[in-house]
Parts: structure tokens; sequence; C-alpha cells
């Protein structure tokens, strides 16, 4: 005998087709981060994103990103409510999962009658049976705009990844040209860098993923934010070994010498963790990083007495088209001769010119000495 759930349910995905509204232009065929080939019947106008981090990624394709996105999920990993009302514009884009998969409602997914699914590896884990055969049993593609995972196993380099990203939103939203364009970009701004840096040693740096008075000493790992990092002309300590992350024994970091403390910050302030991103003011992010330096031992560091203490925005990593300026301002606190006249200011200026309707404001870092 069905029970009422499962009636509700089975009406829900009865009226799915008739809830739909129809996509634009011809069919054709992506190629995902997955490597999976999906075949959209045209644009999508009916979008659910399972990272809504990736609203970043549209608008930088489209004017208006938001008007074609029916809901989303892992809100709180844009860590900006400032940046999540830019994105939302007065609308209140539906929410069908928190920041975990198990979080994820099928129903809910179904009830806003999307054209398409974009999802992450750490959100819709492959396995039989699970998110995306369900989806696709429904007739609902799916697209993997991240396949990031903390597994000790070779991947794709964060440039990379971030190409692959880009070129793949610009499939979805028929805007390759625009996408090239920023690829174009980054590359020629990366390219400079890499140019500067030729001959330069590496910076030893403590790299902290998750900075908060309350639970030290979190490092960033090889993958990503050590990739990043020795993009700009440094390297991790040498006991970090993990690939996305590390907690450090506080003894070990006070011991292990090292030039720069870089730290993150955010749009929330859980645990004294420092308040920075777009529309926080400077000073309450300074603020925040003479808090973690004011943690025991900090102050005998090398870094902390030589004033080269930093904090980011961790958008700066987390959203893949900023990675150029996460790469940029850590190359001129590394590397101060010889980046002096870089201003990443002017390349967010010219990303906010060229590329985004809506400009990305500042700060996007600070420094503890002004």
């Amino acid at each position: 005998m069905i029970d009422r759930r499962q009636f509700c349910g089975g009406l829900l995905l009865a009226g799915l087709g008739a809830g739909r509204l129809a996509v634009a232009g011809p069919s054709r065929t992506i190629t995902d981060l997955a490597g999976r080939t999906v075949t959209l019947a045209g644009t999508p106008r009916r979008i659910i994103l399972l990272e809504a981090r990736d609203l970043f990624t549209m608008g930088l394709l489209q004017a208006d990103p938001a008007a074609s996105v029916v809901g989303w999920a892992a809100v709180d990993r844009i860590d900006s409510s400032v940046l999540q009302a830019q994105f939302e514009r007065g609308r209140r884009i539906p929410v069908v999962g928190k920041q975990a998969p198990t979080t994820i409602s099928l129903e809910g997914i179904v009830n806003l009658a999307p054209d398409l699914v974009v999802a992450s590896a750490f959100m819709a884990p492959p396995g039989q049976g699970g998110l995306v055969d369900r989806l696709a049993s429904l007739g609902i593609p799916v697209v993997f705009s991240d396949v990031a995972s903390n597994a000790d196993a070779p991947q794709a380099g964060p440039i990379d990844t971030l190409r692959r990203h880009v070129r793949l939103w610009g499939e979805i939203l028929d805007a390759r040209d625009r996408a090239a364009a920023y690829l174009a970009f980054v590359d020629a701004h990366l390219a400079e860098v890499a140019r500067r840096l030729a001959g330069a040693a590496p910076v030893t740096t403590y790299l902290e993923v998750q900075s908060t008075v309350d639970d030290c000493c979190w490092a960033a790992g090889k993958q990503v934010w050590g990739e990043l990092l020795a993009l700009a002309g440094g390297q991790p300590l040498p006991g970090v070994t993990a690939p996305w992350f590390q907690k450090l024994q506080r003894e070990y970091l006070l011991a292990t010498p090292h030039d720069v403390y870089i730290a993150s910050g955010g749009g929330w302030a859980s645990g004294g963790r420092p308040a920075i991103g777009p529309g926080l003011d400077p000073a309450q992010g300074r603020e925040g990083l003479r808090r973690l330096v004011a943690r025991p031992g900090f102050a005998d560091l090398a870094s902390t007495r030589d004033g080269r203490v930093h904090g980011i925005w961790t958008g700066l990593i987390s959203m893949a088209p900023l990675n150029i300026l996460f790469v940029e301002i850590a190359a001129k606190w590394l590397h101060p001769d010889r980046f002096a006249d870089l201003d990443p200011a002017q390349t967010l200026a010219e990303i906010n010119r060229r590329f985004l309707a809506a400009p990305l404001g500042g700060p996007l870092w600070v420094s503890l000495v002004e």
C-alpha cells in the first residue's frame, strides 16, 4: 500500500516534465570536469547549483546570472553575505541543501523543475543509485563543474582546473568567447608573475586554511592552496604532507622557521576568524589578524616580528576564477622586491571593468602592517 509521502512524491515526479521551461537554442554535447559526456537540449534557463559559488563564474559570462538560477546549495561557501546579496539582486533563490551531500533534497530539486543541475564531486558523490543516477532517471541532466577531492591521489592542478571550469561554463551558457577572453586575461597575468619569479628561491610560508583564535593550527595542504602558493613563489612548511589541509601541533609550528604567515578570513567570524571579504571594513580584518598573532607563542615567530603577517578572503582560492588574485597578492607579499610595482587591486579593477556586470568590491586581502 502506498503511503501519503510516496503518493505526493509520485505526483511531484510525474509533474516534472510539465513544469519545466523550454531551453533555448540547438542541442549540444559537452564534456564536464568528471570526463562525462552530457547532452543539453539547448542553453539552460532553469539551473540548480549544488555549489552556490558557481554563480560567480556565471557572473563573468552573463550580465544577470541569477536570472537563470532557480535553486542552489552550499550557500555559506560563498563566504560573503554582501556577495550573496549582490548575486541575488533582491531575488530569494530557493535552497535545496546545505554544505553536505546528505542535506541535498531530491524533492526540492524536482519541485523546481530544472533543465540542468550543476554539481561538484563532493556534493554529488559517485555511486550507483546516488543523486546523479536518480536525477538521470527523471530526465534531468547533471554536469560536474568541480571534481576536487581530499584524496591523496594525482589530481589536476588548480590552474588547469580553472581553465576547464571556465570553458565548461562557457559551453553551458553559450558564452565561449567571453570564457576564452577571461582565460586569456588570466594566462597573461600568470605569465607575468612567472617571468618576475624566474630564478627566485621559494619563500617558506605558513598558509593557514582555517584561521581561528580557538583552534590552531590548520595548514593548507600540498594541493590547490599549496599549488597556488608555489605559483606565487612560496612553499609550505616541510611537515605539511596532506593534500588539502593538515592539523599541525602548535609546538611544531612555533619551532619551524618560516618567513611569512598568511591567514584566511571571510564573511563569518566564528571562532575569532578575521573578517575579510567583499564590503567589509579592512580595519576589522586587521583586528582579526592581531587576535591571531596574540595566540600563545605567535609573537615570537619571525613572520610576526618582521611584520609579514597577512590575511586573504577564502574566495580567492575557493572561487577558481579569482585564483589569479591570490597568486598576485601572495607573490607581492613573498617577493616584495620583485613585485613592488605590481598592484593586484588594479587586476581586480580590470576584472570588474571588463568582465563583471556587478563589480566585486574589496577588501579581499589585508596586511597586519599597513
